[in-house]
């Protein structure tokens, strides 16, 4: 079984991604892909006031945090239901199609990404790329590059 993992957010690139994943895997019954996001953790205006929160303020502030995170979580379903039905029309089937999300804690996407295809054992790792321009990319930093700079070991396609 080939285990393809294909990391993808709302852009445009991230769809390039899932659509060259097909056409590169064809249509095969030994293909095994997982559409793979990362969430951003809840914002900072969540965090600590700097002072010790009470009994109230902490059940209150859990309640907000939640809600945040079950939010977050809706927005998902229709980037994984686009990817999903990207790889359906090139004739991959629901079940050889696995959608897996994961929460980033210290705003380390790259990192996430790079745990994901090592502790999954996928023989190979799509990413697209948003087309920044050489300065933006330096000031800014970029999770491609990221990704490509620590891949170390895993094979890595890169879609733009």
């Amino acid at each position: 079984m080939k285990k393809i993992l294909v990391a993808i957010d709302e852009s445009e690139n991230a769809l390039r991604a899932v659509d060259f994943t097909a056409k590169l895997m064809g249509v095969s019954d030994d293909v095994q892909i997982t559409l793979f996001h990362v969430l951003p953790d809840f914002p900072p205006m969540f965090w600590d006031d700097g002072h010790i929160l009470g009994e109230q303020e902490r059940k209150s502030r859990n309640e907000v945090i939640q809600k945040w995170k079950e939010n977050q979580q809706l927005k998902l379903g229709p980037i994984f239901k686009e990817a999903a039905e990207l790889l359906e029309k090139s004739g991959f089937r629901k079940e050889q199609i696995e959608t897996k999300s994961q929460v980033e804690a210290l705003d380390v996407v790259a990192d996430c990404i790079l745990k994901e295809a090592r502790d999954g054992g996928y023989q190979m790792l799509v990413i697209g790329r948003h087309g920044y321009s050489k300065a933006k990319r330096l000031v800014m930093g970029s999770i491609t590059n990221m990704v490509i700079t620590n891949g170390t070991g895993l094979a890595i396609c890169v879609v733009e």
